[in-house]
């Protein structure tokens, strides 16, 4: 700490808050009151970005799982097309064609279900953490201009 010079007192310590104007106890409330909006932003940013981040992964990977299950579908089909063909048809193949593009459909069907309730389940994006906090922070500072307003009734501010 630095020595004070000739003709200057030390530094003082902020005063008590009993001692301090109300014009300063309200500028010390809006600087906090800012400060903690400006973290409320930052975690409900952060919150998305979570969110999205999931939801992207898990449509890529998906994406990548269909199309290799959809190539291995084709070959499967098309063998059991040539199957029934041979085994039910008696040698034509187009009926079997036909049950097999019934199944495909089928099958569209489940994986389309499937991939609607996955973007469901995490949508929409919203910062929900960040939102409840800033509810029970709004309480909290409402809870305490009571206390304040109660504590005072018959002041005038300074």
């Amino acid at each position: 700490m630095a020595d004070s010079t000739p003709g200057q007192s030390p530094p003082q310590p902020p005063p008590e808050p009993e001692d301090r104007s109300v014009a300063e106890l309200v500028f010390d409330v809006s600087e906090r009151a800012s400060s903690l909006v400006r973290e409320e932003i930052e975690l409900a940013k952060a919150e998305v970005g979570e969110k999205v981040g999931k939801i992207l992964r898990g449509s890529v990977v998906g994406i990548a799982a269909g199309t290799f299950a959809f190539l291995a579908l084709i070959l499967i089909m098309q063998g059991f097309a040539w199957l029934l063909a041979e085994e039910v048809f008696g040698g034509n193949a187009w009926p079997g064609f036909f049950v097999e593009a019934a199944l495909f459909l089928l099958v569209a069907a489940g994986a389309g279900l499937f991939a609607y309730r996955s973007v469901q389940a995490g949508a929409p994006p919203v910062p929900e953490q960040a939102i409840e906090q800033a509810k029970l922070t709004k309480e909290m500072l409402e809870g305490e201009a009571e206390k304040v307003a109660q504590a005072t009734p018959g002041e005038a501010p300074k």
